[in-house]
């Protein structure tokens, strides 16, 4: 499938297929014309004898001196090279994917100035799997991601380092010429239309906003299978009670956790025996409270991300026959929904890792062994993996510190307040990956649990699960054993998206 870049906005589901599927694109003919109008307003104000800005000024607190007619290509090239500044590892191949997607998709709006040869060749790039080299340090997310976007710009001009499509590194004029394409030179304008946008802080959020949708259907499931291997009541999942509070997202978490509670053997066991609980811990009992409030949290962002999609980010702007100075560039609106999306992160790991810990503790796992331990006191069971959980719950902690607070002064105090959405966005990213392995332990020792209850039958939906962690190398209950593997197994069934897919095989579609 070919991505349409249009003129309209781009849709989460676009960014993903582009960034993670590796579809190619290409330009509407709506967007083409739009492109080409924008540059004549452009050529024309380069022609006139005033001063434009970004056209024939230098930039920042330098946009006071006029540049002659003779050095505005070399003015759009120095400005690319001399932002170019990244430093630090290598980012992701789908983020600058995003990130390239994205910019383009303002490029089509026709408020940019960009030439079309220059767009269709950024769209060329991403059609042949040609990955600029971006670096994680260098932006500021104000003035949008220049650095990031410098680097993807340079590769336009035939220069940097690139990755082609089988991930060898090679330079940026080398790849160019082995996919058939040459590098452009750039004119007035051109440069700062490259780079001036909040792309890769948004391409980010878009792709956390997709694992997090389905994390937190996952973390239902888990927390299913907590209640359920630790002989916990579902009754205060019921709907009647969570009308009396209609919070969305609680609403559809506690739906999810009756859907794959619906038919336990393990339940039915105890529902009516006298002794059965009344009120089981915060943990267990307000699952549907956190998780909801972290779905409608995501929804949030979702809106704002949305939003930023349908946006014509950068400065100066082509409105009419005019070229316009903004601020639209200032990566605030993002920035803070990627912090927020980081404490929700935290907080739905802190919950499942005390979900988890309560299977280990004799005194209140109800009759399991300490530590799920095969032979306690000669083997330690769980006891470790609760350790990497809280390890890493510990770390998301830390990175629920809101990066947007902070702001340091740049360009000389004429960029005097930043966002620092792209470091927001590059610690949310740990999280949701961190996110991903705290509840696939929690899915690693409720299985093991539910084992244990045997010959109790689990629900359909939560047996899917434990068949699916033994179809695949997660043992069940026995003698200690090597754990890393069986952990990072499980982890790759709950990032890939299996673990849900497994019970929705079962019992339908989950909320």
């Amino acid at each position: 499938m070919t991505v349409q870049v249009d003129v309209g906005p781009m849709s989460i589901a676009d960014v993903v297929e582009v960034a993670r599927g590796g579809a190619p694109v290409a330009l509407t003919a709506e967007a083409v014309t739009a492109i080409e109008q924008a540059r004549g307003v452009v050529e024309r104000l380069a022609a006139a004898s005033e001063p434009a800005y970004g056209i024939s000024t230098g930039f920042g607190a330098l946009a006071t001196r006029h540049i002659p007619a003779g050095m505005r290509e070399q003015l759009q090239r120095s400005l690319v090279r001399s932002h170019a500044a990244g430093s630090g590892p290598e980012v992701e191949r789908e983020v600058v994917r995003a990130l390239m997607l994205l910019r383009l998709s303002t490029l089509a709006t026709g408020h940019t100035g960009i030439r079309r040869e220059t767009a269709e060749l950024m769209a060329a790039l991403l059609s042949a799997g040609i990955t600029p080299v971006v670096r994680e340090y260098g932006s500021l997310g104000c003035s949008g991601d220049l650095a990031p976007l410098s680097h993807c710009a340079l590769a336009l001009m035939g220069e940097g380092e690139v990755r082609d499509a089988e991930g060898t590194l090679l330079p940026a004029a080398d790849a160019l010429a082995a996919a058939g394409l040459s590098p452009v030179e750039l004119e007035a304008k051109e440069g700062l239309a490259l780079i001036n946008g909040t792309d890769g802080m948004l391409g980010m959020l878009v792709l956390a906003i997709t694992d997090l949708r389905m994390l937190l259907r996952t973390a239902d499931v888990a927390a299913a299978m907590s209640v359920e291997a630790q002989m916990g009541t579902d009754r205060v999942f019921a709907a009647e009670l969570q009308e009396l509070r209609p919070q969305v997202g609680q609403g559809l978490s506690a739906a999810n956790l009756r859907a794959v509670l619906a038919g336990s053997g393990v339940m039915a066991s105890h529902r009516e025996d006298m002794f059965h609980r009344v009120q089981d811990a915060y943990s267990l009992r307000c699952s549907p409270q956190v998780h909801g409030a972290a779905r409608d949290t995501v929804e949030h962002a979702a809106t704002i991300a949305g939003r930023e999609l349908a946006s014509a980010v950068d400065n100066p702007v082509v409105v009419g026959d005019e070229v316009r100075s903004n601020g639209n560039f200032h990566g605030a609106p993002v920035a803070y929904v990627l912090d927020f999306l980081a404490i929700v992160a935290a907080d739905t790991a802190s919950i499942s890792e005390r979900r988890t810990d309560r299977f280990l503790d004799r005194a209140r796992n109800h009759d399991l062994p300490p530590f799920l331990a095969d032979d306690p006191g000669v083997d330690s069971g769980h006891m470790i993996a609760q350790y990497t959980q809280a390890a890493i719950v510990s770390e998301m902690k830390r990175l629920a510190v809101p990066a947007s607070v902070d702001s340091i002064p740049s360009s000389a105090m004429q960029e005097d307040h930043v966002s620092m959405g792209w470091n927001a966005a590059r610690k949310l990213r740990r999280s949701v990956d961190g996110l991903s392995r705290v509840v696939a332990i929690e899915l690693l020792t409720a299985a093991r649990a539910l084992d244990l209850r045997r010959p109790l039958e689990p629900a359909a939906g939560t047996g899917a699960v434990v068949d699916l962690l033994r179809a695949n190398g997660v043992q069940g209950p026995g003698p200690d054993r090597y754990l890393s593997p069986e952990i990072e197994a499980t982890v790759s069934l709950v990032q890939s998206g299996a673990v849900l897919a497994a019970v929705e095989s079962k019992i339908g579609e989950l909320q």
